[in-house]
């Protein structure tokens, strides 16, 4: 069978084969999950054996994010979908692109329904290879053209197995998967690191503004936990009535829309060149945010002109500004780290008058719920500004709010500067990337630079 040539120049030994064939070499196969027959919404269960969907299948891994579980005896009934670490599983239908690596954790789980398995077997092929040579950017562009579906791109085993697949020696695909995968270690291990901080930033901000554990010590003639005499002597040692319950004594609850600036956005229009092209001013919708791992923006998709910015009332937005997903979906968050304008598809909310960025992030996350249940629609469901900036926040005394800002900032920028981290890695290793896989770069021209960056 002829394979069609995605690359050129390749080097002499390195043979091109399908996927199919790879796969066969190494006693595997591609094959789809469970049809919707063998596996019925009401066969889940609460509590078992992960059944990976394609919603599952996240940023190069398997996010388990309200992911749905089946029995053991499904399992075993439907034993041939189970996946092995090196397997890789793919969307069946619309991001088609979307892979995800199965590791040692996720052995035994259900390649469930709606997605598409491959295994390369041993010996032929390396999967963590397999795994970047199916990244990159000529094979996902290969990908979504042979993928059929006028309304929604659907893949098959057929396309899959038809799919060009370089193979290198095995030793030199370890080389080219050990170079990629030490880069993608290193960011995972800057974003589990933020997850830390994170957890700390939003524990603190519970403990103090949520169940008032230093006021409640106080009562209790207690030196509250963790917390030195001098933080201590700014909280008070009583409560007092408010609108939303019992608050610290000479506190204040507010609408939020009187301590921020929340203000919305716009779209210049897109067929007018003169405010697209050649911009400069980032330019934010929450396409951007959709992706963070943590609350924190560095980067926009899109940049607008001088002239584009004055197509938006809001103007450009100050670095700090909080940003909240208004609209399908409400409530993605984070913190721009550069100035910005922003879309309809926000609220800003602006920190230069009572509160600060970092205690009215961490309010918006509590208070989610809240702000969802504000919101209306009848396409989809969107909160207005009008009842946004009505919702009560509690706002506490300046000198305390200062004392949380600190240790609050303090956290931010160690999550700013890990994610700084990660971009230049990710740039590192996309450039990398179809240059190895494709025998533009050998591994012995890099192996030094990259176990010498300083990440």
């Amino acid at each position: 069978m002829e394979v069609e040539p995605l690359f050129h120049s390749l080097p002499n030994y390195w043979e091109t084969v399908t996927l199919s064939e790879a796969c066969k070499r190494g006693g595997g196969d591609i094959q789809t999950g469970p049809f919707g027959s063998q596996l019925h919404a009401s066969d889940y269960v609460p509590v078992g054996i992960p059944s990976i969907m394609p919603k599952n299948i996240g940023e190069n891994r398997v996010d388990t994010t309200d992911i749905a579980r089946i029995t053991a005896e499904d399992a075993k009934r439907l034993s041939r979908y189970l996946v092995k670490p090196g397997d890789i599983v793919y969307s069946r239908r619309g991001d088609v692109e979307r892979r995800a690596l199965i590791r040692e954790e996720e052995d035994g789980w259900l390649c469930g329904t709606g997605c598409l398995r491959i295994r390369l077997g041993k010996g032929i092929v390396n999967p963590l290879y397999a795994f970047y040579y199916l990244g990159h950017p000529s094979i996902r562009d290969w990908i979504v053209r042979h993928a059929i579906g006028a309304t929604m791109p659907n893949l098959n085993t057929s396309i899959l197995s038809s799919l060009p697949f370089v193979v290198p020696h095995l030793d030199e695909q370890k080389a080219i998967a050990h170079i990629l995968g030490t880069l993608d270690d290193k960011i995972e291990l800057n974003q589990q690191m933020n997850h830390t901080l994170e957890a700390i930033a939003r524990a603190l901000f519970k403990s103090w503004f949520i169940d008032f554990d230093p006021v409640r010590a106080k009562m209790d003639g207690r030196q509250p936990a963790g917390m030195d005499a001098e933080t201590a002597a700014l909280f008070p040692a009583e409560f007092e009535n408010s609108a939303i319950g019992k608050i610290p004594k000479n506190w204040k609850v507010k609408p939020i829309g009187d301590v921020v600036r929340a203000v919305g956005g716009a779209t210049p229009s897109t067929s007018e060149a003169e405010y697209w092209e050649g911009g400069t001013i980032y330019w934010s919708t929450p396409k951007d945010l959709a992706s963070l791992s943590s609350p924190v923006l560095l980067d926009t998709e899109r940049r607008i002109t001088e002239k584009g910015l004055q197509k938006i009332s809001s103007g450009l937005l100050p670095k700090g500004t909080v940003l909240l997903s208004s609209r399908a979906p409400i409530g993605y968050l984070a913190i721009a780290e550069v100035p910005l304008a922003i879309n309809q598809g926000y609220i800003a909310m602006v920190c230069d008058q009572e509160l600060s960025n970092h205690y009215v992030l961490r309010w918006t996350q509590i208070n989610m719920g809240i702000i969802e249940g504000r919101a209306n629609g009848t396409t989809f469901m969107e909160i207005s500004k009008k009842n946004f900036r009505a919702i009560p926040v509690l706002v506490p005394s300046q000198q305390v709010l200062e004392a949380f800002n600190e240790q609050a900032e303090s956290i931010h920028q160690q999550v700013a500067n890990n994610f700084y981290k990660n971009k230049t890695l990710t740039s590192i290793r996309n450039a990398l990337l179809p240059k190895l896989l494709s025998g533009k770069i050998r591994v012995k021209n890099i192996e030094v630079k990259i176990e010498g960056e300083d990440a």
